[in-house]
């Protein structure tokens, strides 16, 4: 049995961001030599999630709105008298933190319009995404 684990470097550049890291993913796949197992893609920011979609410019904005009406900016939450980004938090643990997605055959076994993407509530900022693949080669 194999472990790996990647650590990636996303940098955000807006507020609100649905960033696609499936290349990114694939590629610690790869960099592990699994053929046979699972990757787990996990954010430990609590402000930020991690989702599987179809990398659509308008369904993406359509999602932004939906968390907008869910979850709005301001929705005079208690912890924005700590830090103004109560919204973020929230919209992040509807989403949540990780994925667990079978590798087969040395690839994330995605559906045909699937991708994988970190959402980000509270940028720009860095962020971090840990990849770690375990299975047999």
């Amino acid at each position: 049995m194999k472990s790996f684990l990647k650590e990636l470097a996303v940098r955000t550049g807006g507020r609100v961001e649905f960033r696609d890291i499936t290349r990114e993913v694939e590629e610690a796949i790869r960099e592990s030599g699994v053929r046979s197992g699972i990757a787990i893609i996990f954010t430990p920011h609590t402000t930020t999630g991690i989702f599987l979609n179809e990398d659509e410019s308008v369904l993406k904005r359509d999602l932004e709105k939906t968390m907008e009406r869910l979850i709005p900016e301001k929705g005079g939450y208690m912890h924005d008298e700590v830090d103004y980004n109560a919204y973020a938090h929230l919209r992040s643990i509807i989403l949540g933190a990780s994925l667990a997605i079978p590798v087969e055959n040395g690839r994330p076994m995605l559906g045909a319009w699937q991708s994988i993407f970190l959402a980000e509530f509270d940028g720009p900022r860095s962020r971090r995404v840990y990849v770690k693949v375990i299975g047999s080669d």
